[in-house]
């Protein structure tokens, strides 16, 4: 018998290739050969799902018969939690179809879940699925519903499951670290400044309160902040500040100052222009003028000015629904332009503000970056599109300007794009390191340790909509019947000043879009099958003559 080369390709196959794929096969290694690296779990995902010392069980209810696309993000999501169980063996899953375990409707919404119905097409018959695309991850008697798909609008559905795909490992590590974390970390929110009202703010705090502590900050003089708040804040990781009108005292500036030097994150939500939609619908003209909160030396220390000028995007805006007739004694309602309500679309790769609905701002002003400051970066998240206008104030601001939106009013002016919100991070130095109120703090700090900061000119960017003396869910247009982006902008804000793992750099991840046509599949279909069924058949007869043939030639 001819000895087979070790060298020679049949060689290479034999001792080579083929040992390597047993090997594989048998210890479960896979070699991840995707340009993005999309089957590579990042080092801090390891290190969270690490550090999990209970049982987690997580169920996925995405199982049963639905379309292709879902079939992927099964595949996706089985394969990610497979890859997580082999980092941490306490972690399991399984998977659920609640339609063949006969699961009401009821029960699933009641777990924070809410039903998707697709559209399914086959054969020329339309007909509808419902399905439950959700995680539940449950830990030490906790639990949490995690939804798989991103909610995003003006996306086609494909757009949408690959966005959902690429959020996908985010999405579940920052939960399970979130549901297994020994100790919540606290958000204070400030309460002294006429700040919003508790029904105001209650989308917020509902947000907040998923992942941390969160509650206010009174002062305990009841009038403003001292020394003797200063225990009270060093127990809180980040604090809120929501649409303060009343001005920070200098003795409160340095309480804050050194809340931000001791490692303190903070969120800021100012309005530098005092202008309510609910005065203008009631008066039809109103008009806005500048609130000073005695701040603007504060924020120059790092680099930005919020400036006390009404910013109205004449392209990127949403729409006011207004009364415009009368039929019958019925009022007919009509959505118009409302440039006062410019839309925060994200243009960039920034995790916070990634792959989320357009942010909704009422009566924003903008923030200028004063060129920066040493070690700061400065990060810009939302800003207003080339059709912009500035209104100065005290100026009126009227519903009539509805029927001339690209029309310059009294005191406007064109402007180039104006931010709305920037995130702050690095070594940041006090205000007051040079003078005299430094004696004032015991203890006092010159600089921070790596800190972050996001600063949004507009305090009503967190404000949810009331109606009847109940709180609507945050970003929720009951008269348009929108949805805005303002609670996930908000959530992934939070996450981004508390993620000391660096999850939010996953938000980051892109996968390239490798979707087949699907016109041409409809319109090619058929020959496709045909050559898949004769294809096999001329090959093998191809061969078989071949075998007889050379058989007739040497024995022949």
């Amino acid at each position: 018998m001819k000895k087979i080369s070790f060298k020679s390709p049949l060689g290479i196959l034999l001792f080579v290739i083929l040992p390597l794929v047993i090997i594989l096969a048998v210890s479960g290694i896979r070699l991840d050969l995707t340009k993005e690296k999309r089957y590579t779990l990042s080092d801090n995902t390891i290190k969270v799902l690490e550090s999990v010392n209970k049982p987690l069980v997580v169920d996925v209810y995405l199982e049963g018969d639905f379309p292709a696309s879902f079939k992927q993000l099964q595949s996706e999501t089985r394969f990610m939690l497979e890859e997580f169980r082999k980092i941490n063996p306490k972690i399991d899953f399984k998977f659920i179809d609640p339609i063949k375990t006969k699961m009401s409707q009821d029960t699933l919404m009641a777990m924070g879940m809410q039903p998707s119905v697709l559209p399914d097409i086959k054969d020329g018959k339309v007909s509808q699925i419902m399905l439950f695309p959700y995680a539940v991850v449950k830990y030490d008697k906790k639990g949490v519903s995690i939804p798989l798909v991103v909610q995003q609008s003006g996306i086609d559905a494909d757009q949408q499951l690959t966005k959902s795909i690429e959020n996908l490992e985010y999405n579940l590590v920052s939960n399970i670290k979130n549901i297994s974390a020994h100790k919540r970390k606290k958000i204070g929110i400030l309460i002294n400044q006429d700040e919003l009202s508790p029904t105001e703010f209650q989308g917020f705090m509902q947000l907040a309160t998923e992942s941390y502590d969160a509650g206010p900050i009174i002062p305990k003089n009841q009038t403003e902040l001292s020394l003797a708040d200063v225990p009270m804040l060093k127990q809180m990781s980040a604090l809120v500040i929501a649409k303060p009108r009343k001005a920070f005292t200098d003795g409160e500036k340095v309480i804050l100052d050194q809340y931000i030097m001791n490692g303190g994150k903070t969120l800021w939500m100012i309005d530098a222009v005092n202008a309510e939609m609910d005065t203008l619908m009631r008066s039809k003209k109103v008009m806005p003028f500048p609130v000073d909160i005695n701040m603007t030396d504060f924020f120059f220390n790092y680099g930005i000015r919020i400036n006390p000028a009404l910013v109205k995007d004449v392209k990127k805006f949403a729409l006011l629904r207004l009364v415009t007739g009368e039929v019958s004694g019925n009022p007919q309602y009509t959505s118009l332009p409302w440039p006062y309500y410019p839309l925060g679309i994200a243009e960039n790769n920034n995790p916070i503000t990634k792959n989320i609905n357009p942010v909704k701002f009422e009566f924003p002003t903008s923030i200028d970056t004063l060129g920066g400051r040493k070690n700061i970066k400065t990060n810009v998240l939302f800003e207003s599109s080339e059709r912009t206008l500035l209104k100065q104030v005290p100026n009126y601001v009227d519903l009539k300007e509805i029927s001339s939106v690209d029309s310059l009013g009294q005191m406007e002016k064109p402007s180039t794009p104006k931010i709305y919100a920037v995130a702050l991070e690095g070594k940041f130095n006090s205000a007051y390191a040079s003078r005299i109120e430094r004696k004032s703090y015991p203890n006092f700090k010159n600089s921070s340790p790596e800190n972050k900061m996001i600063v949004i000119a507009d305090g009503d960017v967190g404000r949810n909509k009331v109606l009847k003396g109940e709180a609507l869910p945050l970003g929720v247009d009951l008269l348009t019947n929108e949805q805005f982006g303002n609670e996930q902008f908000l959530r992934n804000a939070l996450d981004y000043l508390l993620d000391d793992s660096n999850l939010m750099e996953l938000r980051n991840r892109n996968i390239e879009e490798r979707l087949l046509d699907r016109q041409r599949i409809t319109e090619e279909k058929n020959n496709w099958q045909w050559f898949n069924l004769l294809l096999p058949l001329a090959i093998i007869g191809i061969l078989g003559g071949l075998f007889f043939w050379l058989r007739k030639k040497k024995f022949g």
